[in-house]
Order: structure tokens, then C-alpha cells, then sequence
């Protein structure tokens, strides 16, 4: 993992955690640019996406949290 990075908090249960995570890869790629990678908690792991980036599962980050950011050795361009 890296330290570039966003912290997104989500917990709306109605919404698909696919979804969530979709509207927080928005903001992300506005604001920093491309992400590479989301960690979520493994209760919160989607069972299918199509992300089009890695999407793994880390105890450390809390339910309706997910980690979104850029790989370590992943170069990332800024947002213009």
C-alpha cells in the first residue's frame, strides 16, 4: 500500500457497495487523478465488480470505509 491516498466513508446499506465505491472513484479522479487501487473491509467486498482497477480487502480499514489511492511504484499524474 502507499500513502497517497483518499479515505472515503460510505455506510448508505440501501446503495450496492459496488456503486459507492463508483461515486467515490469520481470525486477521487476530480480532485488527485487516477487511482490504481481500493481497499475496503472484507464485510464489504463486493462479490463482482468492473472497476477497472484492483480491488482487495484490508482488516485495517473500518466497515463503510474504503481506502482509494495509488499503489506504491504506480506513477500518478495530477489532476489539471
Amino acid at each position: 500500500m502507499s500513502d497517497t491516498g483518499m479515505l472515503w466513508f460510505d455506510n448508505d446499506r440501501k446503495v450496492p457497495m459496488a456503486e459507492r465505491i463508483s461515486k467515490a472513484l469520481a470525486y477521487y479522479r476530480r480532485k488527485y487523478g487516477e487511482p490504481d487501487l481500493v481497499l475496503v473491509n472484507p464485510a464489504d467486498l463486493p462479490a463482482e465488480h468492473t472497476l477497472g482497477l484492483a480491488l482487495r480487502s484490508s482488516r485495517s480499514i473500518m466497515p463503510g470505509h474504503m481506502w482509494i489511492g495509488v499503489e506504491d511504484g504506480t506513477p500518478q499524474e495530477p489532476a489539471a
